[in-house]
């Protein structure tokens, strides 16, 4: 999707910063004329690992073309740096529990009947595993936090697709969602009001011919619940 501009009279209601999961809200906030500048930046694995450089009052990404998107979205505001911002930033980085579930990476754990324990998913271990493999994401919810910015983390559509292990997904999400919430992220939790008898998203909130995103009216509810929160 493209940034949405700011204007004087209009001026943006928000940053929005994420992988494709961003779409959906990006989508949303244009069909109510809800101003806002950003968008996705990039898929939800690029936001893991390592994906940026700190400075005093700003960052770096290390991709080029999240680094170029990024200082765009800043542009449109009117402001330097990060640090700047005078708006909220909601972001998605971080909360691709689908990625982190990927079956072939717990292989490893699965007793003799293929399934990973529930005494493992409940243990320091997988904690620390989930811990290490989103510590990008982790640094830049630490790094938000140090420049007192408010930030709003929408969880993601509830949809695991084939190549993830469902067990794994809702497990890692949650471990993910204690940690952006010490971080100080407000998560934008749609939890009981999209999925079914089984956590998992129902239709009517999922993108057709599409195996994690969410359609137009999950992002409508995501705009409608930052709206509630003041944004």
């Amino acid at each position: 999707m493209t940034t949405r501009c700011s204007t004087t009279t209009t001026p943006a209601r928000f940053l929005l910063l994420g992988d494709s999961h961003a779409g959906c809200i990006g989508r949303a906030a244009q069909a109510a004329d809800l101003p806002f500048a950003g968008g996705p930046v990039g898929s939800g694995r690029e936001f893991l690992g390592p994906f940026f450089d700190t400075e005093a009052t700003d960052l770096t990404f290390r991709q080029a073309e999240t680094q170029r998107l990024y200082g765009e979205f800043l542009d449109t505001l009117d402001v330097p740096t990060l640090a700047g911002l005078r708006i909220p930033l909601v972001c998605t980085f971080g909360l691709s529990a689908h990625t982190v579930a990927t079956r072939q990476n717990w292989d490893l754990y699965r007793d003799r009947h293929g399934t990973v324990p529930a005494s493992f998913l409940r243990s320091g271990l997988f904690a620390d595993l989930i811990r290490a493999t989103a510590r990008g994401a982790l640094a830049f919810y630490d790094h938000t936090a140090a420049l007192g910015l408010r930030v709003l983390a929408p969880l993601p559509p509830q949809r695991v697709p084939g190549m993830s292990d469902p067990d794994v997904f809702f497990a890692a999400q949650d471990i993910l969602v204690g940690e952006l919430t010490v971080r100080g992220a407000e998560l934008v939790d749609l939890r009981s009001r999209v999925t079914d008898g089984t956590g998992l998203q129902r239709p009517a909130f999922c993108q057709p011919d599409d195996t994690i995103h969410g359609n137009l009216a999950f992002g409508r509810l995501v705009v409608s619940e930052l709206l509630d929160r003041g944004l």
